[in-house]
């Protein structure tokens, strides 16, 4: 806010002086136009004695007049002059109180002017302390985050320190542990094929044998229905059924080895075999030797064994060999029950 001006003296007195000017001028031209309005007296008659006399005695009167006149007018005057002084002493207090409440009024405005500096100066003192504040606060925040983000990053460098040791230390224990799984792989996998040689070997004895086996049986089973052949076309009646029934229960028992001999043919050992294992089995067929059905009629306590000895009797498909078979010979082998196990289980 612009400050107004402090008026000086002389303005101060200058209207209250041109004032008091203009109210004297008015009281004399008052004064000036009251002795111009006074009546003139009337003219003398000339008349000698009584005009001296009377001239006498109205010089007397006119001297009276003038003395009262003159006192009268002294006294307007001396009253005039004290109004004056009245109207001037008024005027110099009302100048006097119009210089002291323009004195309150400029000590006022100066003490409001101190007053708000004052204020401005706190004010800005304050603004002054609380950008100092702030600085401090912000320093201290940003000290804070300094000291903060230095832990962080020891924290990181510790866990990348402790990390990289702890990955270390797992490889070292992977590679002890890979070293080690592989010398059990290894020792499993020389074990494996030892026992696979073995298994081949066994085996091979196994099927070797069997064929053997088979194929004494064929040709002793083939030898034997020549000789029943040649007994039935060569004896009596009564001879050749009886050799008739006894070759039948000879040949009976072969197709029951030759079934067992094919199924085992046909048989995948299961891992869980073991030695010992049996399965009975009940078996469908038809008069021209295909299988029909397999069942387990018993269980060897192993269901994959079990399973694959039912398989391996499926395989069988067809025994050609029992074509021809008596419907009395074959009667047993419509739905009967067969004892499976293998030879390298036997033992």
């Amino acid at each position: 806010m612009q400050q107004q001006r402090e008026p000086s003296a002389s303005e101060s007195y200058f209207w209250p002086s041109v004032w008091a000017i203009g109210l004297h001028v008015l009281v004399f031209g008052m004064l000036f136009v009251s002795f111009a309005m006074t009546p003139e007296l009337p003219p003398a008659k000339p008349i000698v004695q009584a005009t001296l006399y009377q001239l006498k005695s109205k010089s007397q009167a006119t001297t009276q007049t003038n003395q009262k006149l003159a006192g009268e007018a002294k006294k307007s005057a001396a009253r005039q002059t004290e109004v004056e002084q009245m109207e001037q002493k008024k005027v110099e207090q009302e100048a006097i109180r119009a210089a002291e409440q323009k004195k309150e009024q400029a000590a006022q405005k100066a003490e409001e002017a101190r007053k708000a500096d004052e204020a401005k100066k706190a004010d800005e003192a304050k603004k002054t302390a609380e950008a100092k504040k702030a600085e401090e606060k912000q320093l201290a925040d940003i000290a804070k985050k300094k000291s903060e983000e230095e832990a962080k990053k020891a924290a990181e460098e510790e866990a990348k320190k402790a990390a990289a040791e702890a990955a270390k230390k797992k490889i070292v224990e992977d590679a002890k542990k890979k070293a080690a799984e592989d010398a059990k792989k290894k020792a499993e996998a020389d074990e494996a094929k030892k026992k696979i040689a073995e298994d081949a070997k066994k085996k091979a004895a196994a099927d070797a044998a069997k064929k053997k086996a088979q194929d004494a049986a064929r040709k002793s089973a083939e030898e034997k229905k020549a000789q029943a052949l040649a007994d039935l076309l060569s004896d009596t009646p009564e001879r050749q059924q009886a050799l008739a029934d006894e070759q039948g229960d000879e040949v009976a028992g072969s197709f029951d080895d030759l079934i067992r001999a094919r199924a085992a043919e046909g048989w995948a050992r299961p891992p869980s075999a073991r030695k010992g294992m049996t399965v009975v089995l009940q078996i469908g067929m038809l008069p021209d030797g295909t299988v029909t059905s397999v069942s387990v009629a018993k269980s060897s306590g192993d269901g994959p064994f079990d399973a694959s000895a039912v398989a391996a009797v499926k395989n069988i498909g067809r025994l050609t060999e029992m074509q021809g078979m008596k419907p009395s010979d074959f009667a047993p082998y419509r739905s009967f029950k067969m004892t499976f196990t293998p030879e390298d289980l036997a033992l």
